[in-house]
């Protein structure tokens, strides 16, 4: 006899999750970096500043749209 594992919930939560693994482990290459490179050139803070936060605005926006495809695809 073979028995079946039976799946509840919403697949889309789980695809959400795989997806914000990514931009998690951007985010912190991003902001690790950044703060390594303020660190060995304290004039540069601004301009490091602005592009970690370019970065940031670019990889969460990933996450976002990980959120969002479930919902619109799955239906």
């Amino acid at each position: 006899m073979m028995i079946l594992a039976e799946i509840t919930g919403s697949l889309g939560s789980i695809g959400y999750g795989l997806a914000a693994i990514g931009p998690g482990v951007g985010i912190g290459i991003i902001f690790g970096n950044g703060v390594q490179a303020i660190a060995r050139q304290p004039e540069a803070y601004g301009v490091i500043r602005q592009n970690m936060i370019l970065g940031f605005a670019l990889a969460e926006a990933l996450a976002l749209i990980g959120f969002v495809a479930p919902f619109v695809f799955g239906a």
